[in-house]
């Protein structure tokens, strides 16, 4: 490959793109990545990270709460925004440094520069043209808004990791977990909170018990929880916003955050010249192994909008690095994905909801527990917690395991790994719980619902 600057040159560096220039260069390739933003992506600057970071900060407000019932006495509480956003800036930039010298310690070249795709091995990056045997996309995607009247007046989650002080009052548009966590987050630190969704449930996609589940838990916070409400249109007014709804009904805000979907960020950066096929939202249409319709050009990631979360794009990542520099295809795995939604309360679920498995096998069990928390038989809290297990009835595999609750990521992690070696109930069963844990719950249930 000598005729090329580069075996690999990679736009953009977040999570998928570093993972593939590090392996790729521990594999022997010469390899460059082009970054015109903060290193580490999405993830790190805009999502995933700060937004833990701030459900953590949320959380006090129910650990205060439930420590009476405990023995604790508590004084005076409140809470400092500016101090969150500047402890949340510090450990961002901590982790854009580890980015840094991981590309650095792997022999990437890393050039701090927009890159555009000129044809199947040339690049335009920092002024100069490079070329490059393999082209790997993999530059994430960005919040989508749509065109109504004064949506230049609303907020993104980009924007709301920066938002120079906490609103008294704040509507978030959208039914997805980007728009369900803010909700949840914003009404823990104290804010008024209106979450508004058009459709008639939110978090499309999810089992339909937990969907339900979580929406009767929130509105038991006090949340406001409204459903079939479409913005009309945004003004401002004396005072704040007013958000006119396609009803005729109207709400007042300081602030409103759009959360109504994310699009990937592949315009203007040469694909479509280069003859790369994109579908109508700009995803990159791939193969099972990443491939474009340009044999040399790759994309992973939100760029391809498969599975659009940060692990996705490491293992895809990985992959093409393998496939191209390892000796072997090696093709993502995206089956048994675990995934959390980090409401109030969280969400995790591994395999398919119940209507998809009835769909996919036919003949299945359902196993379904509701209980309340040990924790809160002394705080009070009327908080309840939702497990579910799906169980194909010929093989007795379980197919699904589904929970809202507390540490609902954490436990659901680890079932994740039973699930993809393929336990049965019956090994679910002769598992012998720890107790006294929310997460025995799923190796007790007995009797299908």
């Amino acid at each position: 490959m000598a005729e090329f600057d580069y075996d690999l040159f990679v736009i953009g560096a977040g999570s998928g793109g570093v993972r593939a220039s590090r392996v790729a260069a521990s594999l022997g390739a010469r390899v460059a990545v082009a970054e015109e933003s903060d290193l580490g992506g999405t993830c790190v600057n805009l999502g995933c990270v700060p937004k833990k970071l701030f459900v953590y900060a949320a959380h006090y407000r129910d650990d205060f709460e439930d420590a009476a019932g405990f023995g604790w006495t508590l004084g005076d509480r409140s809470f400092d925004w500016p101090s969150l956003l500047a402890n949340k800036d510090r450990e961002i930039a901590r982790l854009n440094g580890i980015y840094r010298g991981l590309l650095v310690d792997a022999g990437v070249e890393l050039i701090e520069a927009h890159a555009r795709v000129c044809d199947a091995h040339t690049l335009e990056v920092g002024g100069r043209t490079v070329t490059a045997a393999n082209i790997l996309i993999a530059t994430g995607s960005r919040p989508s808004l749509p065109d109504l009247p004064g949506i230049e007046l609303a907020l993104t989650s980009d924007q709301i990791f920066h938002l120079p002080e906490l609103p008294r009052r704040i509507v978030v548009v959208g039914g997805g977990y980007i728009a369900v966590e803010f909700a949840g987050i914003f009404h823990a630190l104290g804010v008024e909170t209106t979450q508004l969704y058009r459709g008639p449930l939110f978090l499309r996609g999810f089992d339909d018990d937990v969907r339900n589940f979580l929406a009767a838990e929130m509105r038991a916070r006090d949340l406001d929880l409204r459903f079939e409400a479409n913005v009309g249109s945004i003004e401002k007014v004396a005072g704040g916003l007013r958000v006119a709804l396609e009803d005729g009904s109207a709400l007042e805000t300081d602030a409103i955050l759009y959360a109504t979907g994310r699009v990937p960020k592949t315009r203007g950066i040469g694909l479509e010249e280069a003859g790369v096929a994109l579908d109508a939202k700009g995803a990159v249409s791939v193969d099972a192994f990443s491939r474009t319709s340009v044999p040399s050009l790759w994309a992973i990631g939100d760029a391809t909008d498969r599975i659009n979360l940060t692990p996705v794009a490491i293992h895809e990542g990985t992959c093409v690095a393998r496939t191209l520099f390892g000796g072997a295809e090696a093709k993502p795995d995206h089956t048994g994905v675990a995934s959390a939604v980090f409401s109030q309360p969280p969400i995790g679920t591994v395999g398919p909801t119940e209507a998809a498995a009835r769909e996919r096998c036919g003949e299945i069990d359902v196993y379904r527990s509701t209980f309340r928390a040990l924790k809160h038989t002394l705080t009070g809290r009327e908080e309840k917690t939702l497990m579910k297990l799906i169980v194909d009835r010929a093989s007795d595999r379980v197919l699904a395991l589904h929970m809202v609750g507390a540490d609902a990521g954490e436990i659901v992690q680890g079932f994740a790994v039973a699930l993809k070696c393929g336990a049965s109930k019956a090994q679910f069963d002769a598992t012998i719980g720890i107790h006294p844990t929310a997460a025995e719950e799923f190796v007790t249930m007995r009797d299908p619902v």
